[in-house]
């Protein structure tokens, strides 16, 4: 196995392990771990940043179980909250991907998300909603309108549907968690229509491939699992800021090195 490749797909496995549930943008971190790494226009790659996601999703599954066997209703919901991505992740998918690359985006995304994060506890500071099980189909809704602004890279999947259910009056904690449970559906079907596309283009994986795509997911899911736990009893305490003023710096840094004439994915 190539060494180098075996580093670069640890590295992005990590980012995506940290990052998934967090409001700091997994595909946005990705883009810029891929882009000063110089690997970031490697098809492999590419399909690489998304199919990771499928270790991270799993956590939820392994760590919020009992949840996933409550009622036919959990689904229902999910599945309203899942329909608006759905629809325009497929209307718009070849923008999307054509975004994928685009470091700045992800800078200029991480920027304007993170002076909204800072605001979001003083906006939606009365929350009604406490768990999962009082949130209604309207509202599930509403959050999945929410989600489709993470089709721009650096907005974060995350950012988007926990502003959008503490918006819809959920506490911290229970936007965070029906954040964690749409994230299954979704990444599912993203990942799904990725692989579709690269077997339908008459591509296939490598020996070498299918064992980084295995060693990928494997880190991801059991960096994911620290992650959400520590991120959840983070959240109660602290709230967004420090999530605010980290994409703010980022996204400034990003920019600036851009305006300045550097190619961030010629490093």
């Amino acid at each position: 196995m190539d060494t180098a490749k075996l580093i670069h797909i640890i590295v992005l496995a990590i980012v995506e392990g940290i990052t998934e549930f967090l409001p700091v943008s997994s595909t946005g971190h990705m883009i810029i771990a891929s882009s000063i790494m110089g690997i970031a226009a490697d098809p492999f790659i590419k399909l690489f940043t998304i199919a990771v996601q499928l270790g991270a999703i799993l956590s939820v599954v392994v760590l919020y179980w009992k949840r996933f066997f409550q009622s036919i209703n959990f689904y229902l919901k999910l599945l309203v909250a899942f329909l608006p991505a759905a629809f325009f992740g497929l209307l718009f998918s070849k923008k999307i991907d054509a975004l994928l690359s685009d470091v700045y985006v992800v800078g200029v995304s991480l920027l304007v998300g993170g002076v909204v994060i800072l605001f979001v506890d003083k906006w939606f500071n009365k929350p009604t909603i406490k768990e999962e099980k009082d949130i209604d189909y309207l509202t599930a809704l509403k959050i999945g309108f929410f989600q489709c602004l993470a089709m721009i890279p650096g907005t974060s999947r995350s950012a988007a549907t926990i502003v959008g259910g503490m918006s819809q009056k959920l506490t911290r904690k229970a936007a965070a968690e029906f954040s964690f449970f749409l994230a299954v559906p979704t990444m599912f079907a993203a990942t799904g229509k990725k692989l579709y596309d690269f077997f339908k283009e008459g591509n296939t994986f490598t020996g070498e491939e299918i064992k980084l795509l295995a060693i990928g997911n494997v880190i991801a899911f059991i960096v994911a699992m620290l992650a959400i736990k520590t991120f959840i009893t983070y959240l109660e305490k602290k709230g967004f800021v420090l999530f605010g003023w980290y994409r703010i710096v980022v996204g400034i840094v990003i920019i600036g090195l851009i305006l300045s004439g550097h190619d961030l994915q010629a490093l």
